[in-house]
């Protein structure tokens, strides 16, 4: 699982290095690099290259996107360590984006990125008909605005030291966190053009990875290690956030996330030896830093 996942980021993070190279240069680019490459795992692209491997869809293609959805990935973090959200000083290890070049530098950093996702996905490279870059631009563009990443955030620090009923901390965790995985597992069939309930029953997959995904990096904050996670942890509770952990206690939690699995797993085994990378990366996803 480890090599496979390796073998993605790296693939994922040179497509991106060789793509900033040929762009312009701006006095954004130092730290437009750092956001970026500063170390993630690149578990959303390994997520739309486990679900193209279902379908069969060419692995250049699959790369490309994922460099645009890493960079929908990056701009969020930065974004989401800012003093105004959640006040972070370190990312992976290092200080946060503006933490070394400062808040405004910081804001534009991320925007440049998300714009720079649609660079990729309209850009000559992507070999897929324009029909299809329009529904994937589509799809990106609410995954990530009010309907999902930004209106996700939105909420996390809307909920903060207000009582909130267990619906609505997953609702804000989809959308934060579950709606670009949904993105990663829709992407394939819309490049297959498989029918809408094929993408529906995968944007569900997506978001039900993303809740996962989420839930073991709450339950990770609550007794992590900050030296060994690589950031600030039991910042959660400090900050009053709404979480599962908090509603539920560790204990439940942990059996929260192993009924979520196996529902995931059920649903992924109708496609038999296929589904094998994909179930991998979820173990991997509920199981890190444990």
């Amino acid at each position: 699982m480890k090599n496979k996942l390796i073998k993605v980021a790296r693939e994922t993070n040179l497509y991106l290095k060789d793509y900033i190279i040929k762009q312009k240069k701006s006095n954004l680019i130092g730290p437009i690099k750092y956001g970026l490459f500063s170390g993630g795992k690149k578990i959303r692209s390994k997520i739309l290259v486990d679900i193209g491997k279902i379908f069969k869809v060419n692995y250049k293609t699959l790369i490309k996107i994922g460099a645009a959805i890493e960079c929908v990935h990056a701009y969020s973090l930065i974004h989401d360590d800012l003093p105004c959200m959640d006040n972070d000083v370190l990312r992976r290890g290092k200080p946060c984006t503006h933490i070394k070049y400062g808040e405004s530098t910081a804001v534009l950093a991320g925007n440049s990125l998300l714009t720079m996702a649609f660079e990729i996905l309209t850009g000559k490279n992507l070999k897929v008909s324009e029909k299809i870059k329009i529904e994937l631009i589509k799809n990106l563009s609410e995954c990530t605005g009010h309907t999902g990443v930004a209106g996700g955030q939105y909420l996390d620090l809307y909920y903060e030291k207000k009582k909130v009923s267990v619906k609505k901390v997953v609702d804000m965790q989809i959308k934060k966190t579950g709606k670009l995985f949904s993105f990663c597992c829709m992407a394939p069939l819309v490049i297959k053009n498989k029918d809408t309930n094929v993408i529906n029953f995968f944007n569900k997959i997506g978001s039900d990875i993303g809740l996962l995904f989420q839930i073991t990096d709450d339950l990770i904050d609550f007794k992590g290690n900050t030296n060994y996670v690589g950031k600030r942890t039991k910042k959660d509770k400090k900050r009053g956030k709404a979480t599962i952990v908090d509603l539920l206690g560790y204990k439940k939690t942990i059996k929260y996330c192993d009924k979520l699995k196996f529902n995931l797993f059920k649903k992924l085994n109708k496609y038999g030896s296929r589904s094998k990378d994909i179930q991998e990366t979820v173990e991997y996803i509920s199981t890190r830093n444990k």
